[in-house]
């Protein structure tokens, strides 16, 4: 992997200001929507079966979103490590890097999401953070080893938590780093105590991504920073209200097997961070400089360890590993997108 660090493939800065409309709230839950067999014929009823379905419907997302990480957490640290997101490379990068150097692009990924962000090593002000969506905790521990910072993570899947937290013990941080099983959108802290609000490939777990946002920004001490890292679709262009049915169609497929409700862009988020009057509200495109992840990840699962490993996981993996190829088309087609959208809160 060279040296160099190669400019995101595209960098927007925006002024402080709301926008006039806000189309996300509205579109994000599409996928969540309860069908018109569910109304009842008074208004009082309907309220009331809206409202189950609705509920019922998001705790079969957490189930399935626990149990899935629960049996794929294994393979994917014995294959790839403890960092359980993208790798950041250089746009010419190939895919047949050692494994090692995958390894280094996923540290990247961190260096490069602060570096973005602005917070440095020289940052004085970062003492607690929080990890939205922490994995088996591979980012806690390393943003807990670079700043002396406290962290705490959060994830849906008990599997994650303990390993987690056995991993900080045998690396003789669990007086730094702690983790724990809890919801993203109901988070169990006290308002305002984090300086630093991390979510690395979490937010498109997210069925309310409105409620998402609320959340990483109450939690958020004032001068705070937010940074989300995430998966998303294109930005619509101006005129359309949706994405094409082949693009929506393909975006489904991918949802049945990792567990995801309706996608958004990274434009829905930063209407939804200018909403809330955050400041300092950038984002980029990062979908070149995470073009060759997938294609490794392929690549790793087809050798005779991978494929032991695969089999051995069960099916939640299997199939998995079957959806990758919709990934890479989908990157490919110009309808995923890899975003990271960062802000800061008023003090």
């Amino acid at each position: 992997m060279k040296a160099t660090l190669a400019p995101p493939s595209s960098l927007i800065s925006l002024p402080r200001h709301k926008v006039s409309s806000l189309r996300s709230p509205s579109l994000l839950l599409q996928s969540q929507r309860p069908s018109s067999a569910l109304m009842t014929t008074t208004a009082s009823r309907g309220s009331v079966a809206v409202t189950a379905a609705a509920t019922s419907s998001a705790e079969a997302l957490r189930e399935g979103i626990a149990e899935f990480y629960n049996e794929t957490s294994g393979l994917w640290e014995e294959i790839w490590g403890d960092h359980m997101h993208h790798g950041f490379y250089d746009p010419d990068s190939s895919v047949q890097l050692s494994d090692s150097g995958h390894r280094e692009a996923q540290i990247r990924m961190i260096e490069e999401s602060l570096r973005f962000a602005g917070v440095t090593e020289e940052e004085k002000k970062i003492k607690r953070v929080v990890d939205v969506g922490c994995g088996i905790g591979g980012s806690s521990r390393y943003i807990a080893s670079k700043f002396g910072a406290e962290c705490i993570g959060i994830t849906l899947s008990p599997v994650q938590a303990k390993r987690a937290n056995d991993l900080a013990a045998a690396q003789s941080l669990s007086h730094k780093v702690s983790f724990q099983v809890a919801d993203a959108l109901d988070q169990p802290f006290e308002d305002g105590i984090f300086d630093l609000v991390w979510s690395m490939e979490s937010g498109e777990h997210m069925p309310d991504k409105a409620k998402f946002v609320k959340e990483l920004v109450r939690v958020t001490a004032p001068g705070g920073r937010i940074i989300i890292v995430t998966w998303c679709h294109r930005n619509l262009s101006q005129g359309e209200e949706s994405l094409q049915p082949w693009e929506q169609d393909l975006l489904d497929r991918i949802c049945k097997t990792f567990y995801l409700p309706a996608w958004c862009s990274t434009t829905d988020y930063v209407e939804l961070l200018q909403s809330l009057s955050l400041q300092d509200i950038k984002y980029a495109d990062w979908s070149e400089n995470v073009a060759p992840f997938w294609p490794a990840v392929i690549r790793t699962a087809l050798t005779w360890k991978g494929l032991v490993s695969l089999l051995r996981s069960g099916m939640k993996s299997i199939k998995g590993a079957l959806t990758i190829p919709l990934m890479i088309e989908g990157y490919k087609k110009g309808v995923i997108k890899f975003g990271i959208i960062t802000c800061q809160k008023p003090l």
